[in-house]
């Protein structure tokens, strides 16, 4: 009798499916996983699309692959909770992804054909303005702006939707004066002390930033991003030399963290 094949190990994601599965079965399962909602889910959901940007900006490969096993994780556990309900499932998932990148990309898989990337970027927006229009119901132009992106994205968004239909600022320098009007309106707000007002000027402020960016083609996140690291770095720089002299920040003043400060932006400069 011949031996028989030893069975075979599942498919990574069908062993990920089977482990969400488990722990949402009814009375088997983790009391906490069960007891989750969409709505409870979403801001790990999030968090974890921002570790996985962190991983890539620290350039550490390694962390990026169990960063996204942990985001693979959360769309198999959205999948998992509308499953429980009958609406779709992964697989639901994994088809309406595939079908939409197929119909973005006929130059790939159609006979479509465009010279530039500047050429394939207008037939996106055009092919996701047709798509948006199948659903029905659309109201605005602005319509399906995800109102949870974070604040600066969702800005170019809106402004790169709104610029579609010719409503955009002709030249970067016009932005820039826009920029620069938006600024003098935030001090005479701050000089009159009114906070309220201000907030709202700020808000303007960091509007028009973010139609620099787009008109530049730049993430405005990810400029932050490099700064907010750029910042850190160099203010632990203060702190290192500060360390050096036997004190802490809060032992010096601004005078002297200023010029140390400066000295961080050297040394970057010096080594390249």
């Amino acid at each position: 009798m011949p031996p028989s094949n030893p069975p075979s190990e599942p498919a990574p994601i069908d062993r990920l499916r089977a482990i969400m599965a488990a722990l949402r079965t009814p009375e088997t399962g983790c009391p906490w996983d069960l007891e989750q909602t969409f709505a409870t889910i979403a801001p790990y959901t999030v968090e974890e699309a921002y570790e996985v940007a962190d991983a890539i900006e620290r350039g550490d490969l390694s962390d990026l692959k169990e960063e996204l096993g942990d985001l693979l994780f959360q769309v198999v556990f959205h999948s998992q909770m509308a499953q429980d309900q009958g609406v779709f499932d992964f697989d639901d998932v994994a088809a309406a992804i595939s079908d939409k990148m197929i119909r973005r990309h006929p130059h790939v898989f159609g006979d479509e054909g465009y010279r530039t990337s500047a050429e394939q970027t207008e037939a996106w927006e055009v092919i996701k303005a047709q798509e948006r229009a199948t659903k029905g119901a659309v109201v605005s132009l602005l319509d399906n702006v995800p109102v949870g992106l974070p604040a600066l994205t969702r800005a170019t968004k809106l402004s790169k939707r709104a610029a579609t239909v010719g409503f955009v600022w002709p030249t970067v320098q016009k932005v820039v004066e826009k920029l620069h009007e938006e600024v003098a309106e935030l001090e005479h707000e701050i000089a009159a002390g009114d906070l309220e007002k201000a907030r709202q000027e700020l808000g303007d402020v960091l509007f028009v930033v973010a139609n620099i960016a787009r008109t530049l083609d730049i993430e405005p996140e990810d400029a932050l991003r490099s700064t907010n690291a750029k910042f850190a770095r160099r203010f632990r720089f203060i702190e290192a030399a500060l360390a050096e002299r036997g004190k802490t920040p809060d032992q010096s003043d601004l005078e002297e963290m200023d010029a140390l400060w400066d000295a961080a932006k050297a040394a970057e400069k010096a080594a390249g």
